[in-house]
């Protein structure tokens, strides 16, 4: 990070033309004010949510909850088991069985759920989907996962 050069800043044109450096320097003053600004411009927005939902996945999951016409909720969460140590598990579940040990995400009207033990695991989470013919479905992107298994449905940390 750069700093104020109080004695750059006092200088007269015969102090520029004997040290460019200092002109250079000076130079770049509104360049870190700038960054200074963007910085804590970021540092104010709100921190994303602790799981993501793409477009795809929400237009995909609010598909499937139509199709069983009722008030559903996405359960997501983690188990032992899979090829890597443990594994996804999403499912449809009745809003009623919310509890106030859950962590509620809600995009759009829909909610999605979390156990807390699991969202140790999955925070920052992205859910997306894909309708490829080859490797589409629901594709998780967990930046906790130390490892994954090439079926992209269970990980290790």
């Amino acid at each position: 990070m750069a700093t104020w050069n109080s004695n750059a800043a006092r200088m007269n044109t015969k102090t520029y033309k004997g040290n460019p450096e200092a002109v250079t320097s000076l130079h770049r003053l509104p360049d870190y004010f700038k960054e200074w600004k963007q910085q804590m411009t970021q540092a104010t927005q709100p921190q994303q949510r602790g799981i993501q939902l793409s477009e795809a996945a929400l237009s995909q999951v609010k598909s499937l909850q139509d199709r069983q016409g009722k008030d559903l909720c996405l359960r997501v969460g983690v188990r032992q088991g899979g090829c890597s140590g443990m594994s996804y598990m999403m499912d449809f579940e009745d809003s009623s069985k919310i509890t106030p040990q859950d962590e509620v995400f809600e995009y759009d009207g829909f909610k999605i759920v979390c156990d807390r033990k699991s969202l140790l695991y999955l925070y920052g989470l992205m859910l997306d989907y894909s309708d490829a013919m080859i490797g589409g479905g629901f594709q998780f992107t967990n930046p906790n996962a130390n490892q994954t298994c090439g079926c992209g449905k269970s990980f290790g940390v």
